[in-house]
Formats: C-alpha cells, structure tokens, sequence
C-alpha cells in the first residue's frame, strides 16, 4: 500500500513522499524501507531519524527532514490500527465441526464457526460472526453476543452471557463458584452460589483469567475493559467500563472499581470496598479501604503515591538516623540513677 492510502485508513496527513510503497509493519531499529513505524516519545527521535522505515507515524514532523511522516495526533493508536490493516484476523469459517456437540433447544447463528470437540449446553445462543475453538465447552442457556471470539478451552458456566466483540484467550473460566462458606461445628459449609456472570461489549480477557459468578446477584465486567492472564475476579464484583487489571492482580469479592481504573500487575483488593473512577493501583500493591475517584496508591497497605515515595525515602535513611541517634546519646551521656528513678 502507498503511504497516501495508509494514512487516508488512519486519518493521518503525508509529509514526504506519498507514493513510497509499505508492505508491512516493524519497530525504528528493525524496520525497513518498505516498513511502517512510529515515533510517539520524544527521547526515540534521534532512533526515527536513524531507521530504515520507508515512512513514520509521528505527531510531529520536527527534527525527521527528508523523511515521510505520516502526521496523526495519537502515534501509538494509529500504529495499532495499521498493524491491524496489515495483520487481519483470521476470518470466521462458518459451520459446526463434526465433532461438536449442541445440545437442546441451543441456537447457532449461521455464520458463526463451531470447532472440533466443542460441546454447547441446552438453550445457549451463539451470535453471528462467533467463533468458538477447538476443546470450547458453553454451559446451559449461555448468550454469546456478535463477533464474539472464543480460543481453545475457554469455559462458560450455565447463564453466562458476552456482549459483542468479546475476546476470551485460551483456559479463561467464566462463571466458576464465587468462594463463599460459612462456619458450623468447625466445618466449612459451602454457600452455593447462584448468580451469574455478565460481561460487556469489547472486552478482553487474557489466558487462564477467572471470572467467579455472583453468589446472588451478577459479576459485571463493563463495556470495553481488558484484563491480562491470570487474574482472579471474585464474586459480585463490579469492574467499570475500560478498566485495566493487568497479570495477577485479584480483587476480592463485592468490591466495585469505577471506570477507567488501573490495576498494575499483582496487585490486589479486599472485599466490600470501592475503587473510584479513573484510580490507579501500582504493582504489588494492597488496597484495604475505599479509593477516591482520580487516586495513584501504591504499597502495603497502599496509599497515596506520593506519601509512600517520601516513606520508602525515609525507610532508607533507618541506618543512618540510627548512627546519629547513637552519636547524640554518647555526647549526652547516660542518665543518671535518680534522673531514671
């Protein structure tokens, strides 16, 4: 594709060369002349101007003289969709392999693709455009929105429903009991949990994710939310739209994060607490109490960012205010008896 073409998909303007031909996508230090890359932090300028790239998405075309830029105000999105033009996802095949099992009253759209050894549960319905891969089991009276694409093994418990566009990776479990007993006789009696999991439109689950079902109510996952590999999602929560829970974080039951909230990797949440709008958690942190809307915690119990920046700061300095502590006792001299008395 010319570079003309490729910024007219992107919305971009051609500095440079429109014609110069791009057959594919590579980052500054291994792209060639007939690769598209991009510039979208200021410290890789001097890696563009060096590249081989036959053309630049950049949101400024400063310091890159005699090369073509493609002019766009989000480098990095526009990237993503170029290397979306030049990688499609492989098409849905339509049809049920043979091997698949559907069982009663379950309804299969006819353009959605059903893969070997994939059994689908009484009254569940699979969208247009689905497709559901090899080793697949949907439980009982499941909803699988349109455009819907399920990897090998994912699992769905009874009543599960997706939106549109959902994307679940390989060994994701939808709808597993919430982990809820109660106490009797010093045994552990099993609180069955009834609910069910929903989850919104365009959003991504990552490889062996787990999303418990409500004990009574829903587990919501909002609109448009991505969550990496190996999270755990405990009962009754409520994840906001575009939410981020990155690999190996895990919030505790009934716990509610607003939108646009940040979950950085392993770090975790207890149960019946709020998470605002637009918070941030940083890795390996503990949350143990309500988040305002806006907030960057960190730490163990975590906390503003800040105050744990200037603590972490102190706690480094221990040794030092130990040996000054020791200086000023020897120059002071002990108390004596009757002072101590």
């Amino acid at each position: 594709m010319k570079a003309s073409e490729i910024a007219a998909l992107l919305g971009a303007r051609v500095e440079g060369d429109p014609t110069v031909e791009l057959t594919g996508v590579a980052p500054l230090d291994r792209a060639s002349g007939r690769d598209l890359s991009f510039l979208s932090n200021a410290k890789y300028k001097g890696a563009a101007r060096d590249s081989a790239a036959g053309a630049l998405l950049a949101d400024s075309a400063d310091g890159l003289a005699g090369r073509t830029v493609l002019l766009c105000s989000n480098p990095y999105a526009a990237f993503a969709k170029a290397v979306a033009t030049f990688h499609p996802p492989r098409p849905v095949e339509p049809g049920i392999h043979p091997t698949a099992i559907l069982g009663v009253g379950c309804m299969v759209a006819p353009s959605a693709q059903v893969g070997p050894f994939v059994a689908i549960g009484d009254g569940t319905v699979v969208g247009e455009g689905v497709q559901i891969e090899a080793g697949c089991v949907l439980g009982r009276d499941c909803l699988v929105g349109e455009g819907c694409h399920l990897y090998p093994r994912v699992v769905l418990y009874d009543r599960t429903e997706l939106g549109a566009r959902v994307i679940l990776h390989s060994g994701v479990v939808l709808g597993s009991d919430g982990f809820g007993y109660a106490q009797e006789g010093g045994r552990h009696i099993k609180i069955p949990q009834v609910g069910r999991v929903l989850v919104g439109d365009d959003v991504e689950i990552g490889a062996n994710t787990a999303v418990d079902r409500g004990a009574l109510e829903e587990t919501r996952i909002g609109a448009g939310a991505k969550i990496d590999n190996l999270v755990q999602v405990a009962h009754n929560v409520q994840v906001g739209e575009h939410a981020i829970l990155v690999a190996q974080s895990g919030i505790s039951g009934s716990t509610r994060l607003g939108h646009h909230v940040i979950f950085a990797g392993q770090s975790g949440a207890v149960g019946h607490i709020r998470i605002g709008d637009g918070a941030r958690v940083g890795a390996k942190s503990a949350v143990t109490h309500d988040v305002p809307d806006g907030a960057f915690v960190t730490g163990h119990p975590a906390q503003d960012h800040r105050r744990w920046l200037k603590e972490r700061a102190l706690s480094g300095r221990l040794d030092e205010f130990f040996q000054r502590l020791k200086r000023l006792e020897a120059r002071v001299g002990e108390p004596k008896e009757e002072e101590q008395g």
